[in-house]
């Protein structure tokens, strides 16, 4: 996720300080993943460097200086092309999995022994993530839908490289 993105879209709703950024990313996005507040200082501090937001008041109220943050039209314009560029797919050519597999295989260790922890590990993130999704708003079941349909393509890879353990043992002895 780009988060400077996200930040930018935030802000063409009106101006905010750093903290109502992280409040309402935190909202919107980051329950499982909170922004830290220096991450979002830093990530301002680029924005404006680079045009993309501008300072549009500092308060102090007693307290430390506020700067509250608008984006520019530059920040529109970046956030629009941001949005209609596709996210490439990322298809797992380099996967820890098959690596553990074809090493167990090479180490005369029970691949099938990999595979089925495996598969115990899947279904039990599946479970939390089911249970996440019944209880969540829309957004949470949205966003578990995307975890659980990725979860069940690899539960599917499991139980296909299961079927031919015999077939890829003989092509890493060779």
């Amino acid at each position: 996720m780009s988060i400077g993105h996200t930040l930018l879209g935030l802000l063409e709703a009106g101006p905010r300080h750093g903290y109502d950024l992280k409040r309402t990313f935190d909202e919107k996005f980051g329950q499982d993943r909170p922004l830290h507040y220096g991450q979002v200082y830093s990530t301002m501090s680029r924005l404006l460097k680079n045009g993309l937001v501008e300072v549009d008041g500092i308060e102090s109220e007693g307290g430390p200086e506020r700067k509250r943050y608008a984006i520019t039209d530059a920040g529109i314009t970046d956030v629009s092309r941001w949005l209609a560029q596709p996210e490439k797919p990322e298809p797992y050519l380099q996967s820890t999995l098959y690596t553990k597999v074809v090493l167990a295989l090479l180490t005369d260790r029970s691949a099938a022994d990999v595979l089925d922890t495996q598969r115990s590990e899947h279904l039990r993130m599946m479970r939390i993530l089911t249970d996440r999704k019944r209880k969540g708003d829309l957004a949470d079941q949205l966003i578990c839908d995307h975890a659980l349909f990725h979860l069940e393509a690899d539960l599917r890879w499991l139980e296909l490289t299961a079927a031919r353990l015999d077939q890829l043992s003989k092509v890493v002895a060779a």
